[in-house]
């Protein structure tokens, strides 16, 4: 694990697994990268895995500058990949890093060699929300980590997710749980971003994944990322949720490794 300072003071925590072509995972709103527990392992069997954890987000905690803007966060991604002397990586972004992946692609396509976009959103204006999952967003600062775990599992399980998997789930998130401001500084920083109207410019390999019962972020909304980037793929994936990765973690290994694997030696 490492450490990368930027500009202005913030430092963006990281960490490297596995050997291979980079692979550089994102996490979503106010989420440790730790997160990818159930992804890493497989993915770095076959490559070098980076995450990160955003600045509010996990071991990087709050900095100076809010609200974070998605072009700030997209910056750090970059920066962490320089950090590790990486000039291009696949791009895998959740939720919220959905955002920032889409940004880094839009604005610094040769460090992309090719994209992975789950459970996200073009941009927060453009979007089809639920209305009950926007109250929750709205009411999660006046909530305890544990209160907002226990709110949100309707709109980040599958009915048929076993307990058992989404305890173990909060027992990695939770002892990471983001301050109510570094909550607040990425939400706000990211509400006002919006990546539809270029979409059509994106110019490297892109796969689209949500969940076909996302409540958080409705399926309606990765459909459309996927008919606006020229040449993207779509998958859907029956039974699954937000957290599809929690949902359905050996289809998720499958999907992402088949795609990978496609597009080694992109550059």
């Amino acid at each position: 694990m490492s450490v990368v300072e930027r500009p202005d003071g913030a430092r963006i925590w990281w960490t490297s697994e596995g050997e291979g072509e980079p692979v550089v995972l994102i996490m979503g709103l106010a989420y440790p990268s730790d997160m990818w527990f159930r992804v890493t392992p497989v993915l770095a069997g076959r490559y070098r895995v980076l995450r990160l954890d955003n600045r509010g987000a996990g071991r990087t905690g709050d900095v100076p500058g809010a609200p974070y803007s998605v072009e700030t966060m997209a910056g750090d991604v970059l920066a962490v990949l320089d950090e590790a002397g990486e000039t291009s990586a696949h791009v895998v972004g959740a939720s919220m890093g959905g955002l920032v992946a889409q940004e880094i692609a839009l604005t610094a396509p040769d460090r992309v060699r090719s994209l992975v976009l789950a459970c996200t959103h073009p941009g927060a204006a453009e979007s089809v929300w639920d209305r009950e999952a926007l109250e929750l967003l709205a009411n999660r600062g006046n909530l305890t980590a544990r209160q907002a775990a226990e709110a949100s599992i309707p709109f980040n399980y599958a009915p048929g997710t076993p307990r058992e998997r989404i305890e173990e789930d909060w027992a990695v998130r939770l002892p990471l749980a983001s301050t109510p401001e570094g909550y607040l500084a990425q939400a706000r920083g990211t509400a006002v971003w919006s990546g539809l109207k270029r979409l059509p410019s994106l110019r490297v390999p892109t796969l689209v994944v949500h969940g076909e019962g996302d409540r958080l972020v409705p399926t309606a909304n990765g459909r459309r990322i996927a008919a606006e980037v020229p040449g993207a793929e779509l998958e859907v994936l029956a039974n699954a949720n937000h957290l599809f990765f929690t949902d359905r973690p050996e289809r998720t290994g499958d999907i992402f490794l088949a795609w990978l694997d496609r597009h080694r030696d992109a550059r």
